[in-house]
């Protein structure tokens, strides 16, 4: 499921990079940011101004269980 989050909830996030998501200037990266029913997804280069998707926790984990395990 992938759902957009009003710009004033994003706020209020605690958003991180991604550790496996470094370009050659070490800007190419990801932010997530997690709720207890959603992971919010950003582009760490624009922050705030960046465009989100969200997914549910266990369409995260199955991602990152298939780009972790290659």
């Amino acid at each position: 499921m992938i759902g957009k989050a009003p710009a004033s909830d994003l706020s209020e996030l605690a958003w991180f990079k991604s550790s496996y998501s470094d370009g050659p200037e070490g800007d190419s990266c990801v932010e997530i940011a997690t709720t207890p029913t959603r992971v919010h997804i950003r582009d760490s280069k624009l922050t705030a101004a960046s465009p989100t998707f969200q997914v549910t926790p266990a369409t995260w984990s199955t991602f990152i269980s298939h780009t972790t395990s290659h």
